[in-house]
């Protein structure tokens, strides 16, 4: 697996370069300082995974982020902060990021990169349990799942989504087949023009 390390800290981005090539087998392609040169970067390595900082002076992560994701869709981001503003969560979901963690739970970002690479969204614990009331507002009306041409039984897979469950979970609910609960996913994405899961289950604590 082949990785680029994007932080203005060289000194952060240096340690986890040394510390990843240690104790896993992933490749680190290139390290970077700069959301500029995150951009530059991910175009010449293609990378499997960028793990790049949010605040950095100049460019941000997260409009660098959102540049690469422009050009790349399928770009698997994964954002690594010290801080956990609740602005910050909400715009790396938006952006389409595959995970944010904080640099303070340094023992978990090789296997948040393991999980990103193996298509999974990861948020750290501590920001995992703010995004519901992040994502909600109670002054904003919520919908009916119809609104939104959503069936019923579409509206209950949204609902075990946001509950955390796993497609077999919800295949064992519902007493349907892994790759029939998969199809659903995608229909309910492209429906709502989402990209992932995590982004389905923010939909369903915003909208309904």
């Amino acid at each position: 697996m082949n990785i680029l390390i994007v932080d203005d800290d060289q000194l952060v981005s240096l340690s986890i370069k040394t510390i990843l090539e240690a104790t896993t087998d992933i490749n680190i392609s290139a390290v970077g300082k700069s959301g500029q040169e995150a951009i530059e970067l991910y175009r010449e390595y293609k990378p499997d995974v960028l793990l790049m900082d949010i605040r950095m002076e100049g460019m941000t992560g997260l409009e660098a982020g959102k540049l690469i994701m422009k050009e790349f869709p399928a770009a698997k981001i994964l954002l690594l902060t010290t801080f956990s503003d609740d602005e910050y969560i909400v715009k790396a979901i938006q952006m389409g990021a595959k995970g944010y963690i904080l640099k303070q739970d340094f023992e978990s970002i090789a296997p948040a990169i393991n999980a990103v690479y193996n298509g999974q969204t990861v948020f750290g614990g501590e920001v995992m349990t703010r995004i519901p009331a992040l994502m909600s507002d109670n002054g904003k009306k919520h919908h009916s799942p119809a609104d939104f041409g959503l069936s019923d039984k579409e509206y209950e897979i949204i609902t075990l989504i946001a509950d955390g469950l796993n497609n077999r979970e919800i295949a064992e609910k519902l007493f349907l087949g892994e790759g029939t609960i998969r199809n659903y996913i995608s229909n309910i994405l492209d429906k709502l023009e989402l990209r992932d899961r995590t982004q389905l289950a923010c939909f369903y604590y915003k909208n309904l």
